[in-house]
């Protein structure tokens, strides 16, 4: 995978550049980055093989979005379901197409339907699996006996309905949900489209429903770390450290890009940067960002010093992000439902097994080899 910052003709598939630092700084944390891209469809896994060079794994996962971590389990948001994962290291090693490669292997273990509902934000809590129904403007639960349950709404909003009413996109959990984001007050079908969402967005205190700040430029990605709160101010490329206490802000960083999906390590914040959509009638498109909003890509902030210390940017295939997770794994593989692999895999609490591949012709065009192409995941080398 180059280092150099300049594009080339003929750019492979999931093609990318970085600085430096970001393979230094994965290796040195022994950690990967999960990132989420709705767009191009994919959950991807980028790692570190050694302080100079990277690797990606790429997973189809239509249309996916927020992205969760508990212990060995991982969340994955698509377009018509949550589907759950788990790690099992103990059968990583073994992986048969191969062995002595990865130290975390994620396996599909459910998948809950949900039903269209632009799930944004995830995260697990004391209740379950919390999600942001965007569609529906509330926060939920998911689980196995209904779509969702509703358990929280902006106190503006005064109906429930699948009509994306303020686009509702962000939470941040301590056990429970205790801030969220929307792009405006809106209260009827589609009501954030007519505002000039870069002037109204809003972060709110849940469940009170207290407005923290307002005026906000589509925020997104709230998170609670080491006890701060920081949001995302999307729309300026801004990244806010905010005292909900006061309802003040300091800027800690400017970012070349859409921000949005955060992830902490110790003192480094992952930022996920997207490029800017074209116009589709969303709102206005004189925002702060317009002109730096070029690639998509991650940047890694310092806490201790509020800079900008790595940074990863992708020259096709992806151009929009939404989340991120920090994966302590060096090397780690995910499979998805269409990788044959999933389904000789067998754990239990005390052992594990592969079990016997009985039709051994791979599915064309299939991904069950680990690393290699779009979606099989080695953009480099």
């Amino acid at each position: 995978m180059p280092s150099e910052t300049e594009a080339k003709p003929d750019l492979p598939p999931f093609a990318c550049t970085f600085s430096p630092s970001m393979p230094a700084l994965l290796w040195q944390l022994g950690v990967s980055i999960a990132i989420s891209t709705y767009q191009a469809g994919k959950v991807i896994f980028m790692s570190a093989t050694s302080p100079e060079r990277m690797i990606q794994v790429a997973r189809d996962f239509p249309s996916a979005m927020g992205l969760a971590q508990n212990g060995r389990r991982m969340a994955v948001a698509t377009i018509n379901d949550v589907v759950v994962l788990a790690n099992s290291p103990e059968l990583a090693p073994t992986f048969p197409p191969k062995p002595n490669t990865y130290d975390a292997l994620f396996l599909p273990r459910a998948s809950y339907y949900t039903g269209q509902m632009n799930v944004h934000d995830m995260a697990w809590g004391t209740r379950g699996l919390w999600v942001v129904n965007t569609r529906m403007s509330c926060l939920c639960l998911v689980d196995d006996e209904f779509n969702f349950r509703p358990m929280w709404m902006p106190p503006f909003v005064t109906e429930l309905d699948p009509n994306d009413r303020c686009h509702f996109n962000g939470m941040a959990l301590d056990g429970e949900p205790r801030y969220a984001t929307a792009f405006c007050p809106g209260n009827r079908k589609g009501a954030w489209r007519d505002y000039d969402t870069t002037k109204v967005g809003l972060l709110m205190e849940v469940p009170s429903g207290r407005v923290i700040l307002d005026g906000l430029c589509r925020p997104h990605s709230p998170r609670l770390h080491r006890g701060q709160l920081y949001v995302c101010n999307s729309g300026a490329g801004e990244v806010l450290k905010v005292d909900p206490a006061a309802g003040t802000f300091e800027v800690i960083a400017r970012v070349p890009g859409w921000a949005r999906g955060v992830a902490f390590h110790g003192d480094y914040m992952f930022i996920g940067l997207s490029k800017m959509r074209e116009a589709r009638g969303d709102g206005p498109r004189d925002l702060p960002v317009l002109k730096e909003a070029t690639h998509s890509g991650v940047v890694v902030l310092d806490l201790r010093t509020n800079r900008l210390v790595a940074e990863l940017k992708y020259l096709s295939s992806v151009e929009q992000i939404y989340d991120l997770l920090v994966v302590p794994a060096r090397r780690p593989n995910i499979l998805n439902e269409a990788n044959q692999e999933r389904r000789l895999a067998l754990a239990t609490p005390n052992d594990t097994f592969w079990g016997r591949m009985e039709d051994k012709k791979k599915k064309e065009g299939g991904d069950g080899d680990g690393d290699g192409g779009p979606d099989k995941g080695q953009a480099g080398s």
